[in-house]
């Protein structure tokens, strides 16, 4: 009774302290998993983000995370105990009656064969469950962001037929992880019962030929049947450990996505942007590349030159500027900043030469002055100061309850568009790259904010070599030079009066837009 008591005892013991053991192992993983998985992400040029889906990254450090959590919280203290719990209770009975025991080897093959079959299968199926719940969370971010955009073209039903085929992968990826746990978890059943059946009848030929003791057949027996619960358990677990081995192989995946440019150490040796027959072709989702958006253009930026490029929506305007900022590497041609190709430039420093801002605008969760710090975290007081004169927003970050030193983003003080924008160009002054690609950034403000925020701009821009993708003529006609670009080459090139001289497509569209003016 004792030793029954003392074994008990320390079960109960050993669970706990695994237990506690894990959960306090399973905190530090996946604080270390969340900030490797930041820094990956952060480290990867725009491109490759943007490829990989911002509802699929989300899925990764959520939904993949808490998967990863269910193992190693408790999987492992419960395979550890489990397995203990199993080799106690298999020796016990070896020990209780060496000959019956051998009963228990017969459900051996059966188990051994069935669990490579299973292990063979399952890493796969519960990677492609993982990526299918991904996609249905991208799926659902994307209507749910888009709503207005699906509400004011009708597109309601076209969003729900998108839904229901995805849904219908992730319910055949469901179904196909349930069929190979449904075959596989009877086998394990027999497994169980076989060794039973033939310990009782081994056992009893061996008391009727006196080999053996009744109590010796009937303690096997009990022991055999005692085996079930740990080897379930232990069997379930590692069931759950495939599901997160697939979740952990999709979280520290991100860093062996394939990168779109090769990287070469060196530095510019001037600020001089050179764009010569550049082609680029927007990779389709099997990877392989589509029709061009950009044919063999060719341009050159002198330092400081504030260059305006217009034409028609698709004709390619921002696929250049995202070229020129490094985005996007060429398909063919090259784009380079001081004779270097940008896109072989390192991430930090191709960062510190060209920076684009596009019409999107984030404010995060933090105070103002963290928001704007971002681009260089060492700025003072005195910098901060100056570049929010800079960008005409000193006077109502003066009327904020705490100044700079105001939350933000989400839960915080609101921001108009027009503040979110000065924000976001805050954050270029103080990262100060020699050249800027504005695709539009104004275009989602009112005309009177964005009128102002152009004028407050002036004296930002000057000194640096600018690309202003616009569709409003006024921001064109101040520019040094005006780039017209359709159908993915530039048609025209010229100063505004140039231009209106040649009586070409820009000259129509200037009177077309002054005419309505």
């Amino acid at each position: 009774m004792a030793v029954l008591v003392a074994g008990v005892l320390a079960q109960a013991v050993l669970t706990r302290a695994a237990q506690l053991r894990s959960l306090a192992l399973a905190e530090e993983v996946f604080a270390r998993l969340r900030e490797e998985f930041l820094e990956r992400a952060t480290a990867l040029p725009l491109s490759v983000v943007e490829r990989a889906g911002t509802g699929d990254l989300v899925s990764r450090t959520t939904d993949d995370v808490d998967a990863l959590s269910q193992s190693v919280r408790y999987g492992a203290p419960r395979i550890l105990v489990a397995g203990v719990t199993a080799a106690l209770t298999a020796v016990a009975a070896v020990l209780a009656g060496p000959v019956v025991a051998l009963a228990g080897l017969v459900g051996l093959p059966l188990l051994a064969v069935t669990t490579r079959w299973y292990l063979r299968r399952a890493p796969a199926a519960y990677l492609a469950e993982r990526a299918a719940w991904a996609r249905l969370n991208s799926t659902l971010v994307e209507t749910t962001d888009g709503a207005r955009t699906v509400d004011a073209f009708g597109l309601g039903a076209h969003r729900d037929a998108v839904l229901d085929d995805v849904l219908r992968g992730t319910y055949a990826a469901e179904r196909r992880t349930l069929a190979l746990r449904t075959r596989w978890f009877p086998s394990i059943e027999l497994s169980y019962s076989v060794p039973v059946v033939v310990a009782l009848a081994w056992g009893g030929y061996l008391v009727a030929d006196g080999a053996a003791t009744a109590g010796q057949v009937t303690a096997v027996v009990l022991y055999l049947r005692q085996l079930v619960n740990p080897v379930s358990e232990l069997l379930m677990w590692w069931d759950e450990l495939q599901v997160g081995q697939a979740s952990f192989a999709r979280v520290v995946g991100l860093g062996d996505v394939e990168p779109d440019r090769e990287e070469r150490p060196g530095s510019p040796a001037g600020t001089d942007v050179r764009v010569q027959e550049v082609r680029y072709a927007y990779p389709r989702p099997d990877g392989s590349p589509g029709a061009d958006v950009l044919h063999g253009v060719s341009l050159d930026l002198r330092p400081g030159e504030r260059l305006a490029v217009v034409g028609p929506s698709g004709a390619g305007k921002s696929t250049l500027g995202r070229l020129i900022a490094g985005v996007h590497p060429p398909t063919a041609g090259s784009v380079r900043v001081g004779g270097a190709e940008v896109t072989g430039l390192p991430l930090d420093v191709m960062r510190r030469q060209v920076a684009l801002v596009t019409q999107e605008r984030h404010v995060f969760a933090g105070t103002l002055r963290d928001n704007l710090v971002l681009a260089r975290p060492a700025a003072s007081e005195a910098q901060v100061a100056s570049t929010l004169a800079e960008v005409a927003a000193a006077g109502w970050v003066a009327a904020l309850p705490a100044g700079t030193a105001t939350s933000v983003g989400e839960g915080g003080h609101p921001l108009s568009p027009a503040q979110a924008q000065q924000v976001a160009l805050a954050r270029l002054v103080l990262a100060d790259p020699h050249t800027l690609v504005l695709d539009e950034a104004t275009s989602l403000l009112d005309p009177r904010a964005a009128r102002h925020l152009e004028r407050s701009l002036s004296a930002v821009l000057a000194g640096r070599t600018v690309v202003a993708i616009a569709h409003r003529l006024h921001t064109a006609s101040d520019a040094d030079r005006i780039a017209i670009v359709e159908a993915g080459r530039i048609a025209e090139l010229g100063t505004h009066a140039e231009l209106l001289a040649r009586g070409g497509s820009y000259a129509a569209l200037w009177e077309s837009w002054h005419g309505r003016g």
